[in-house]
């Protein structure tokens, strides 16, 4: 996106869209500094699943935006043209508990240049703070207008209140962007915000109900929730020693990615659903079980799931 001009040939088959940022990690035995974002983080989860993978994305020409593209090109991601833009890399501050749950605050700024597909990727994936913060979520709006219909649309909002401002605007923001999707992934803790008067499988049905194919729920160690017009199932969470919960729901993501592009012709039935959550949730649990980001790749998901 963003006038590639590589042959077709080579051309990423998924685009992510959203920010990147530095993860400043505040623990109780010091401070590490860690290439973060949720969009960068499934970006980088889907080339560790051997998914072509193409980033558009706002950083910063700074020692920070070095290692978030080093970072994301060393795994295999094609950072676009025009991802360069911005006059600082943003950051986020976690802190964590000794549960190992992290809690956020934010150095953000989100602006995308012009930008205008030169060609649809198979699946176009978009989410978080990018889809919400102005000026960049008016871009982000536009390149799901254009894919919808064409390419398969993903979208988790992975909601951060603090950067949101009011709860009705954005919930329009967001229910705005669903009919522009084929499936819609958020934690428990995403529903609640959104609809506080529901549970999470109300809220997922309402979700469903404007337009989307798929409603994908995380719910931590209670396991993940899937809803179609068709049908609903609910898969376990994979049991694990949890050394922090940074990136689980964006490596699950990344797998939920990757199942879509593989299920063959079964479309959404419910074996291909309970598989597809099931390689997701071990991608989360081996990202969980080690500290940072830090997603698996095919061959260890693979293995874990043989085990």
């Amino acid at each position: 996106m963003t006038n590639p001009l590589a042959p077709l040939s080579a051309l990423p088959e998924v685009v992510v869209v959203g920010e990147a940022l530095i993860d400043v990690v505040h623990t109780g035995t010091g401070v590490t500094e860690h290439p973060g974002g949720s969009p960068a983080n499934v970006a980088y989860g889907l080339a560790r699943l051997g998914v072509s993978t193409g980033f558009l994305t706002s950083i910063g020409i700074d020692g920070r935006g070095f290692a978030i593209s080093s970072h994301l090109s060393g795994a295999g991601v094609h950072i676009l043209p025009g991802s360069q833009s911005a006059v600082a890399t943003s950051s986020a501050t976690a802190t964590l508990t000794e549960d190992g749950t992290a809690s956020y605050s934010f150095d953000l700024v989100w602006e995308l240049p012009p930008v205008a597909p030169t060609y649809l990727p198979r699946l176009l994936h978009a989410g978080s703070i990018a889809s919400f913060l102005a000026p960049g979520a008016a871009s982000v709006k536009s390149l799901l207008q254009h894919c919808a219909g064409t390419s398969t649309v993903t979208y988790d909002p992975n909601i951060r209140p603090e950067l949101l401002g009011s709860h009705h605007e954005a919930r329009t923001i967001f229910e705005d962007l669903v009919p522009l999707t084929d499936v819609v992934k958020l934690s428990d803790e995403d529903a609640a915000w959104l609809y506080p008067r529901n549970s999470p499988e109300e809220a997922a049905r309402k979700i469903l109900g404007l337009g989307t194919d798929l409603v994908v729920v995380t719910r931590g160690s209670e396991g993940s929730f899937l809803l179609t017009a068709e049908t609903e199932i609910s898969v376990p969470s994979v049991e694990t020693a949890v050394a922090d919960t940074i990136g689980a729901g964006d490596a699950y993501m990344a797998a939920l990615i990757l199942g879509l592009l593989t299920r063959g012709g079964e479309g959404l039935a419910p074996p291909v659903l309970e598989q597809v959550a099931r390689m997701a949730s071990m991608a989360a649990a081996i990202t969980v079980g080690r500290p940072g980001a830090d997603l698996p790749a095919a061959a260890e998901v693979q293995a874990s799931l043989v085990s």
